[in-house]
């Protein structure tokens, strides 16, 4: 159903994406941008926005994928989301990046029960756990950030649960475990899914003031020491 026009911006990971929304994707822009994320984010909204043929206080709101990700690619897309909602007056809502990828593996897969899992570096992944039930989702495991050997199962047992992102090609072992039904590494976050999932929080009142974009963070330490940067350790 159209109607309320969202702009969406996704950038926990590699991937950089932004998406016009209005019941349907209008116009989006995709790209591995990796570090330079701060140097094309502007670009791929005004992209977007004039695809969309759509001026910035036209919208209805932002949404932005949250994370758990990357500190600077979130950094990155929650700064952007604070300047560009602040000067056209817009609500803001965030959508948690493991659910977004949530969404994509059940519009790929037909997944109900799914558990997102991000490579978080450092030996350790990103994930959390979701069940679709009557079109929501209910969330199983919250997102945390542990090594893949002390992750546990979801409450409900691993029967019929899908994995999607690259965590589980990052900790092999995982598949095996959590994900017997199936596993899709290519899933990560969309803008485009994150836009399908705001469109409730706004329909329902949950915009926020622009200043309350920030970023979900489930690991605190966000800087290495030296001797780790020497050896090639990423966060």
């Amino acid at each position: 159903m159209r109607g309320m026009k969202l702009l969406a911006i996704e950038g926990s990971t590699a991937w950089l994406s932004v998406c016009a929304y209005d019941g349907q994707p209008v116009a989006t822009a995709r790209e591995r941008s990796g570090a330079n994320a701060s140097e094309r984010i502007l670009e791929f909204v005004q992209r977007a926005l004039a695809e969309a043929r759509w001026r910035l206080d036209e919208l209805d709101g932002i949404a932005y994928g949250s994370g758990p990700g990357a500190f600077t690619g979130l950094r990155v897309v929650c700064g952007a989301v604070q300047g560009l909602a602040l000067g056209a007056g817009l609500p803001v809502t965030g959508v948690p990046s493991l659910l977004a990828m949530a969404q994509a593996a059940w519009r790929r897969h037909d997944a109900t029960r799914v558990v997102a899992c991000l490579d978080a570096r450092m030996h350790e992944v990103y994930l959390g756990a979701y069940r679709r039930v009557d079109g929501d989702w209910l969330i199983e495991v919250e997102p945390t950030v542990a090594r893949p050997a002390d992750v546990a199962a979801p409450a409900l047992g691993t029967a019929g649960w899908f994995g999607a992102g690259d965590g589980f090609a990052a900790a092999p072992t995982l598949a095996a475990r959590l994900a017997p039904a199936g596993v899709d590494a290519a899933i990560v976050p969309e803008a485009v899914h994150v836009a399908e999932l705001a469109v409730p929080k706004f329909a329902a009142g949950g915009g926020r003031p622009a200043d309350e974009a920030q970023p979900l963070y489930v690991r605190h330490r966000v800087a290495l020491t030296e001797a780790e940067r020497a050896a090639g350790a990423r966060l």
